[in-house]
């Protein structure tokens, strides 16, 4: 298979035909054919309805044609850890995945937390093959303390601010933050987990914890951050509040509290979140190790009826390239994280639409209608005219097995190395051009 990157086709125009499209922003689930023209949708229509022509035809019968996908949080590790990852390698991965764009968390070396840095990451010499939208500290070097310039960061192209890895403690630097974002109309990003109850744990509290003999993170030091971002984004009306990564049931009645009370609340959760659970660590495997960490079975039913009902708004993976000797150590001094952007869609296909009967359509909107709105990414998540030309083709009835050694990524660590799998990318396209295909 060639490299992502090599695969750029340089046509003006492809005509996507035979495919069926699911694009819930503009409620279409039917087959249709779409017309992209110099990096931007130009028509869809019925079968055979399009009038224009086409430099390039994509033949996608029994394929689901849908718009890009989208990533609200990944690690892609530059500046400072390109040991880990790069941003080409890290793209190359996404667009593997069917993921058009992804938001690049500001946890690096240097921390994301002036302007320049965020300008750097844009810049083209760094090898992007989709899109790119960083998201910035929201205190200087990630901190807690002091808040970064978040006008100047937002000018500069980021997409929200998060001092992610960390959360904001300080009630009063989370309300602060909260009002700068809502006077610019920017979301403030909370990894919502209260250190001052998780110091020196490295896994779920429960069952499992006391049998390994490992220190465990209670449920309640999620929850407990949310309901206060929650209480924060209710009185300061303006404010977006998104809670990243979520995965316990207490955390979720939180943040329905404040979808029911109007406040601008949204939240995302990961596919080994509602895939695995805590007791899947079995004898220290360091691969199944994450922060959040896995949870309970109740929890994971929490966030499969959430994923159904409305409640979550994006699946997000989290992707968190770490090299193996990050891992192959002793649970408790392992790096927390594992990759994730080659298994979101097969994962999401399998658990999500095959085991607990979540329409496809559903799916689509959490990675494609979901994410653009969390964000506001204009022009994104939806296939309607004019729109970028950024879509995702899949099967959804494909079966394959993931090999690990075979990513694009420069990291190995992930829990679904051997898995099998039903559902496939088959082609990514940013900006009307193909940028993955698969063989």
């Amino acid at each position: 298979m060639l490299n992502a990157k090599s695969q750029r086709r340089e046509s003006a125009s492809l005509l996507i035909k035979g495919g069926h499209l699911i694009d819930p922003a503009a409620k279409i689930n039917a087959p249709m054919d779409i017309l992209l023209r110099d990096g931007r949708v130009a028509e869809v229509a019925s079968p055979n309805k399009v009038r224009g022509g086409a430099d390039e035809k994509f033949d996608a019968r029994g394929l689901i044609v849908a718009p890009g996908f989208i990533d609200l949080h990944v690690h892609l590790r530059e500046p400072g850890q390109n040991y880990k990852e790069t941003i080409a390698s890290g793209t190359a991965a996404a667009a593997a995945g069917g993921f058009t764009s992804v938001c690049t968390m500001p946890n690096t070396l240097p921390v994301v937390d002036t302007d320049e840095w965020v300008a750097w990451l844009r810049r083209p010499e760094r090898g992007a093959v989709v899109n790119v939208f960083p998201i910035a500290a929201a205190t200087r070097s990630s901190r807690g303390a002091s808040l970064t310039d978040f006008a100047a960061l937002q000018r500069a192209g980021a997409v929200a601010v998060t001092d992610d890895g960390k959360p904001i403690l300080d009630d009063e630097v989370m309300r602060a933050a909260l009002r700068l974002g809502a006077e610019l109309n920017l979301p403030v990003v909370q990894h919502a987990e209260d250190t001052r109850l998780t110091e020196h744990c490295s896994m779920n509290e429960g069952a499992t914890s006391f049998r390994l003999g490992l220190r465990g993170m209670p449920a309640a030091a999620e929850a407990g951050i949310v309901e206060r971002d929650v209480n924060l984004a209710q009185q300061i009306r303006e404010s977006r509040l998104h809670v990243a990564h979520l995965s316990t049931s207490d955390a979720l009645k939180a943040v329905r509290r404040g979808k029911r009370a109007k406040a601008r609340v949204t939240c995302e959760v990961t596919p080994h979140h509602f895939t695995l659970l805590d007791e899947d660590v079995g004898e220290y495997n360091t691969n199944f190790k994450m922060n959040p960490p896995l949870r309970s079975a109740a929890d994971r039913e929490a966030i499969l009826v959430a994923l159904a009902d409305g409640t979550v708004d994006a699946i997000a993976t989290d992707h968190a390239p770490h090299a193996s000797h990050e891992k192959q150590v002793e649970f408790e001094r392992a790096a927390f994280g594992i990759t994730g952007l080659e298994t979101a869609l097969a994962l999401a296909i399998t658990k999500l639409h095959r085991e607990h009967k979540i329409p496809l359509a559903r799916i689509v909107e959490l990675f494609t209608a979901g994410p653009a709105r969390v964000f506001d990414l204009r022009g994104r998540g939806s296939l309607e005219r004019g729109n970028f030309g950024d879509v995702t083709i899949f099967d959804p009835k494909k079966r394959w097995t993931f090999e690990a050694a075979k990513s694009r990524s420069l990291s190995r660590n992930t829990p679904f190395d051997g898995w099998q799998f039903t559902g496939k990318v088959v082609a990514t396209i940013v900006g009307g051009k193909i940028v993955y295909r698969a063989d």
